[in-house]
């Protein structure tokens, strides 16, 4: 059974040399995040941060509610993006059998993309409730927390829906202890309440990233080095990133992705992946760390893809 390095660094972890300034990859409200957009990034303004990346799943609506006319200023730089769970059929040792996909810098604007992320949030209403349902029929009843939830954040205009805020369903009813204990007990892969997936596949969603302007880089992937042929067929495919300095990777797991990165020429990207289960922002944040590199070449490809794409002369 794949095991999910995300919970934590195996071996020693990384030592900030100072508070980080940069971070690529959180969640708010709108998907499976704890913070209202506006909280969150308050909270990343609060201990340094100054480019801020809000990835939710399958969905932009955080960024447009941040970046709406009218709107008060931001502390920061908001980058538009997003965080695509694809579905990697028929690859093995995959943890729950996908690959997550980061879209960064993407078009706000761009009506087939967000075409595209309606019909993966449709996908994600449908196995959504037929968990719930699931779960009402093994005797894990959560729809009335189900409607609380629906009724506030969950009715938001494009909000996205997915396990994790399930997962606070069971503990709000009492039937699990915290939302990891929801995940390892009933909702994770191989679990009694678990649903498959639907959705697009990891060339798929690096293509709909691409066509949007931005740039797709892989989440996470903490096997890279081992499994380097499949991050060079997704270079191939148009993957352009390698999320290397992710809060969760120990020093050791970090030198290897940047090794990656570096013969594949991606870019490198990182962040705290931070939802908010049990920790603050702050606390996030003290054990992350981003080299402010990673923005400003990521940034600089930006720029150049959107020069190309908008046919105006290069420099």
């Amino acid at each position: 059974m794949p095991v999910d390095r995300r919970s934590g660094p195996l071996g020693e972890p990384v030592v900030p040399p100072h508070p980080s300034r940069v971070d690529l990859h959180t969640h708010s409200r709108r998907s499976d995040g704890v913070l209202e957009p506006v909280e969150l990034v308050a909270a990343a303004a609060a201990v340094g941060v100054r480019v801020l990346a809000l990835s939710d799943h399958d969905t932009l609506a955080g960024v447009r509610e941040l970046t709406a006319p009218g709107g008060s200023p931001l502390p920061l730089e908001l980058l538009p993006a997003v965080e695509i769970n694809s579905l990697a059929t028929g690859l093995a040792r995959l943890w729950e059998g996908e690959l997550h996909i980061l879209g960064l810098g993407v078009d706000l604007h761009d009506e087939a993309f967000e075409a595209t992320l309606e019909r993966q949030r449709g996908f994600r209403v449908t196995r959504f409730h037929r968990i719930v349902d699931r779960l009402r029929q093994m005797g894990y009843a959560v729809d009335d927390q189900v409607d609380e939830y629906l009724a506030a954040s969950g009715a938001a205009v494009g909000a996205s829906l997915g396990r994790p805020q399930i997962a606070r369903c069971l503990v709000a009813a009492g039937h699990a202890s915290s939302v990891d204990d929801a995940m390892r007990r009933l909702l994770g892969r191989g679990r009694p309440a678990y649903v498959p997936r639907q959705g697009l596949g990891p060339v798929e969603a690096i293509s709909a990233i691409g066509a949007a302007g931005g740039l797709a880089s892989l989440a996470h992937f903490a096997d890279a080095q081992e499994r380097r042929e499949l991050v060079q067929e997704l270079a191939a495919a148009g993957l352009g990133g390698l999320e290397v300095h992710y809060r969760h990777f120990a020093a050791d797991t970090v030198a290897e992705l940047g090794e990656v990165a570096r013969e594949l020429r991606l870019v490198q990207t990182g962040g705290s992946d931070y939802h908010g289960d049990g920790e603050t922002y702050a606390e996030a944040h003290a054990s992350l760390y981003v080299p402010d590199e990673d923005a400003t070449n990521l940034f600089a490809l930006l720029a150049r893809r959107l020069t190309i794409r908008t046919g105006a002369a290069l420099p």
